[in-house]
């Protein structure tokens, strides 16, 4: 990617959320993607119908949370039913089955228990309620983060490289309200998994600190690949290594 269309993402990433007034909700849990498109088609069909739940709908829908013989197609259907009715009874029922839910539906449960939280906040507020759901989920009004950085000209990190990374990210990053949760430094590359708030400039934060390490020797490039979907695997980092060394070795 040219420096010039990542600047360009990250430049719409930060007015996307600049521009936006209220009250954030960050999902903090960790959701596969497709779950999440899986759940927000399925809770739109069901506000649709916007059936009234009765009396006696909510006790069958309690019955069903916790009964073991229930399928797992039915706890979602009762998870979805109870966070789009917008009830203290149903949101209280979800915040009880979200503590230690069934395997299988945990990521469902998650996400109707902070769909089911918001629509209440929306209701008691007068102030916008603003929903943020990512792969990697976040904390508060933070979001997570996963980086990878790299060694510049795929030149192995020296000892003393490895410790100034350590110190300036541990030194520059809390200054920003980003919260660190493991840095990892390997010979060609460091791993990051941080939270950052929603409204910071990340990529001019990162930048920022790539620059102070880098002012003990030019040993960190200044290209990183970043995303809020999942972190990488060993095998997925090895084919970004292999292909931005091709890419140096063509002159890209």
């Amino acid at each position: 990617m040219r420096d010039k269309e990542r600047d360009d993402i990250f430049k719409r990433f930060q007015e996307s959320f600049g521009n936006l007034e209220g009250h954030f909700h960050v999902l903090e849990q960790r959701v596969p993607i497709e779950i999440q498109m899986e759940y927000f088609k399925y809770s739109e069909r069901m506000r649709h119908d916007n059936a009234e739940m009765s009396d006696e709908d909510f006790e069958l829908y309690k019955q069903s949370l916790f009964d073991e013989q229930a399928t797992v197609e039915r706890k979602k259907h009762v998870l979805s039913a109870l966070a789009v009715s917008h009830e203290v009874r149903a949101y209280r029922l979800l915040e009880e089955y979200a503590r230690c839910p069934d395997p299988d539906a945990t990521d469902w449960a998650h996400m109707a228990f902070t769909e089911s939280r918001l629509s209440l906040e929306s209701d008691l507020s007068d102030e916008k309620q603003i929903y943020i759901s990512t792969g990697l989920g976040g904390k508060g009004e933070k979001l997570r983060f996963y980086t990878l950085f790299f060694a510049s000209e795929n030149k192995p990190f020296e000892i003393y490289q490895r410790q100034v990374i350590e110190r300036e990210f541990a030194y520059y990053l809390p200054k920003e309200s980003c919260e660190i949760e493991r840095l990892t430094i390997n010979d060609l590359y460091a791993e990051l998994l941080f939270l950052i708030p929603v409204r910071k400039e990340i990529k001019a934060i990162l930048d920022n600190v790539i620059s102070e390490c880098n002012q003990y020797g030019n040993f960190l490039s200044d290209a990183f690949t970043m995303t809020n979907v999942k972190e990488l695997s060993p095998e997925d980092i090895a084919v970004i290594i292999k292909r931005r060394y091709e890419n140096d070795k063509a002159g890209h």
